[in-house]
């Protein structure tokens, strides 16, 4: 429930704090007195968008700060957005001249969506041009589930609803990734032919290059070889260094190093011996195989053709992407598998789910004659008695969250005129008395939060207002609820009085509140039926309507 409310300099308003009780609260004045600055006050607290024409002129910014009583069932709200929960919940607005707008929960910044999650759930603002959406239809049919008894079924309908919303995700996406994969299937084989041709995994295309090299420059190749073979010819190079050698082995003896040259000697024509044989057998083994030429250098062109196909640059990318797509492939089946699985999933749940609907369907029609026949009896109270109002259901071809019901509010006030639908048939005053005769209803359904009514009671008078002063007053043992109100009727019946004024402070202007206490509160109600000049009559008329409470 809402405990206190803090405002400073906010429009005509300096500096006011307000504590609040249980039950049903009036606010009274005159008009212009301040009222709407309250209300405006407390949409900010909801989330409301703030126009800077509101901060007064005593300070750079203005201050709305709320607290709220909070039973552990917030505890959810706060864990889910990191915040510190509180039973004494302090919730502010600041508003600043350079156009900064913060919000603050229990003192940590939070943005405006998050305040209007929480708030949405702590207060409702209603008014004669806002009466509880009933024009909406998602409202309506929520309307009913909770004058039906039928909320923690609709819950878990939500909930299947959620599961279903999240396969239906998930199929399409499997779906989409298979006729892909489908689409793709006979270019990846084409593909994977090509890499296998290459014998990737036998082929070493590294030796492969430099064996065409070779192939390629064979004859100057056979040349060097050729001329290597001659160092042994007669007067050759190993020839000329076999005589050196003669010469220095009969002088080595005397010359240690002479004897060192020898055996380097010894050594050099050893070599020279191999490389001629081992020119000799190059020669003989460097036979250039036309055929098999032209097979390898298809081979290597096949090779180069596919890395520039595939902008890739070596051996080791090719084998990579051969693997990929046998994983590919082979993950088809599998794919193929998972969609068939989870389109089974999608199916039972979609069986599940319209069977759940059309059950809710059918509560929801059967429940509603005995709503609408104690709807009736409120409406009469509050003197709408030709009313004809009608629930109308029907039965929609495809399920949405809330079920397969589709739903048509029908009002006609008046006996003889056929009743239409709702938004284009009341009244505002009407409206306002049907809303009324709903909220009273909820409130024997389930918790409420703070409700807030803006002169819900504007186009009524006489019995009807003793009636919805009387309603609001029951309502109060059930709910903290608040009302802006010009009528003495509906104020008379409230357990706590507030009075908004507008005096002249420090040369201007300025809107106040107080708590009238009981002693005060025939002069306030008379001064709503007389006006200004209080008459005896109407002071008596005030105890009359206070004594009757």
């Amino acid at each position: 429930m809402l405990a206190a409310l803090r405002i400073s300099n906010f429009a005509l308003i300096d500096e006011v704090e307000l504590n609040f009780q249980s039950g049903y609260t009036v606010l009274t004045g005159e008009t212009g007195s301040g009222k709407s600055i309250l209300l405006h006050a407390l949409q900010l607290i909801l989330g409301e968008r703030a126009e800077l024409s509101v901060i007064g002129p005593s300070s750079p910014k203005a201050i709305v700060e709320a607290n709220f009583n909070l039973n552990d069932s917030y505890l959810s709200f706060f864990e889910e957005h990191d915040l510190d929960y509180d039973a004494q919940t302090i919730i502010r607005r600041e508003i600043a001249k350079e156009g900064k707008s913060r919000a603050f929960i229990n003192d940590v910044p939070v943005s405006l969506q998050t305040l209007k999650l929480l708030t949405s759930r702590l207060v409702q603002i209603h008014s004669q041009y806002n009466t509880l959406e009933l024009k909406s239809k998602s409202f309506q049919l929520e309307l009913i589930d909770v004058l039906t008894g039928l909320v923690s079924e609709r819950k878990a309908f939500e909930k299947k609803y959620a599961a279903f919303e999240s396969i239906s995700k998930e199929l399409k996406s499997l779906d989409e990734n298979y006729h892909a994969a489908v689409q793709a299937e006979d270019y990846d084989r084409f593909i994977l032919e090509e890499l296998q041709e290459l014998s990737l995994g036998t082929t070493d295309f590294t030796q492969l290059e430099i064996d065409i090299t070779r192939m390629e420059n064979a004859s100057q190749i056979l040349q060097v070889f050729g001329e290597m073979s001659q160092i042994t010819a007669e007067n050759g190079t190993y020839e000329q260094l076999y005589r050196l050698k003669a010469s220095v082995d009969k002088q080595s003896n005397y010359d240690p190093q002479l004897l060192s040259m020898k055996e380097r000697l010894d050594s050099i024509l050893l070599e020279l011996k191999e490389l001629a044989l081992e020119a000799d057998d190059a020669i003989d083994q460097l036979d250039v195989n036309e055929s098999e030429k032209a097979s390898m250098m298809e081979k290597w062109n096949a090779f180069n053709k596919i890395l520039n196909k595939h902008r890739l640059s070596s051996v080791e990318e090719l084998t990579a992407m051969f693997e990929q797509l046998m994983y590919k492939l082979n993950s088809l089946d599998e794919l193929l598998q998972a969609c068939t699985q989870k389109r089974n999933e999608h199916s039972q749940l979609q069986s599940e789910l319209w069977k759940d609907a059309k059950y809710l369907q059918e509560q929801r029609q059967k429940r509603i004659p005995a709503i609408l026949a104690v709807l009736q009896d409120r409406l009469k109270e509050l003197k709408l008695p030709h009313t004809t109002l009608k629930f109308e259901l029907s039965e929609l071809s495809e399920f949405n969250r809330t079920g397969c019901t589709g739903v048509e509010f029908l009002f006609s006030a008046n006996y003889g005129i056929e009743a239409v639908p709702i938004e284009k048939a009341a009244s505002g005053g009407e409206l306002s008395r049907l809303m009324l005769a709903l909220q009273q209803l909820i409130s024997e359904k389930q918790d409420l939060p703070t409700i807030f009514f803006d002169e819900i009671d504007t186009g009524v008078s006489g019995d009807v207002a003793l009636k919805m002063g009387q309603l609001l007053e029951k309502m109060g043992e059930t709910v903290q609820l608040m009302a802006i109100s010009h009528l003495p009727q509906v104020a008379a019946r409230a357990a706590h009085h507030m009075v908004v004024a507008k005096e002249l402070r420090n040369e201007r202007m300025q809107t106040t509140v107080r708590v009238l206490e009981s002693k005060e509160r025939p002069e306030e109600i008379a001064r709503l039926m007389s006006g200004e000049v209080i008459t005896e009559a109407a002071l008596q008329n005030a105890l009359n309507l206070l004594s009757e409470k």
